[in-house]
């Protein structure tokens, strides 16, 4: 029988908790919920969720906090975080600490249940490569600068051999430019080809991600080399001779 699925609900209303539980179950995840960031740090002593759907907005620790901790310590779990529709400040430092999506509330059940499906999918075909087809085009790694992107593991590695953590997302936006070097790319393409999650294609993600990205690969992030920005356009990758 295969495994189900291990998703942890942190939410301070019981009554979310409850519903989403359901919901999740009779979608053949197996669901764990807590009230707060000191109860979810006490579950995940025993516990390794695949993926963890995080309020930002709960008493004492908050959710963004607990993200951040999240992505210090176990950075192989994913993060949808829930946050309140009318304050895009929220959703724009959940990006900026490593979320992989984020819901606003009032939500559909429906699509927060596809959304925390697509993450956890990203997030097993990076943990099982042998298992991806990969077109023979896109094998070996990329070099973007002194990194190196491996197309086949998913991974990101600095010039010393080491690994640079990377979100799913983050290695999606890597392995686009990787295929269209030296082609601007306007934000349309990105959405389409890169995140695939339906956000509004003004929406500032891409712009976080790209600057989250040139912290990790370019020697100086506010004169980038290799991400470049093309006015009234978007970006292009430039490779390094």
């Amino acid at each position: 029988m295969t495994q189900q699925a291990q998703v942890m609900v942190v939410d301070d209303e019981p009554e979310l908790r409850t519903l989403l539980g359901e919901y999740f179950q009779r979608h053949g995840l197996q669901v764990l919920t807590a009230g707060d960031a000191a109860e979810a740090r006490e579950l995940l002593q025993s516990q390794a969720p695949a993926l963890m759907v995080l309020d930002v907005n709960m008493p004492g620790e908050s959710g963004l906090s607990l993200a951040r901790w999240l992505r210090e310590t176990r950075p192989q779990i994913g993060i949808v975080m829930l946050t309140t529709a009318s304050d895009p400040v929220d959703r724009i430092v959940g990006l900026e600490l490593g979320a992989d999506d984020y819901v606003p509330k009032p939500f559909e059940l429906r699509e927060l249940l596809a959304r925390a499906r697509a993450v956890m999918r990203r997030l097993a075909e990076r943990s099982a490569p042998a298992a991806q087809a990969v077109a023979p085009a896109e094998t070996g790694r990329v070099a973007f600068g002194a990194c190196r992107l491996d197309l086949e593991q998913r991974r990101l590695y600095n010039g010393e051999g080491g690994e640079i953590e990377i979100t799913a997302a983050e290695f999606d936006l890597l392995a686009l430019f990787a295929r269209h070097p030296n082609r601007p790319l306007n934000r349309d393409q990105i959405m389409e080809q890169a995140h695939n999650r339906g956000w509004d294609v003004f929406d500032r993600s891409i712009d976080l991600r790209i600057m989250r990205l040139r912290r990790k690969i370019e020697r100086n992030p506010d004169k980038p080399e290799l991400i470049k920005t093309v006015r009234n356009v978007g970006y292009v990758f430039i490779p390094q001779a």
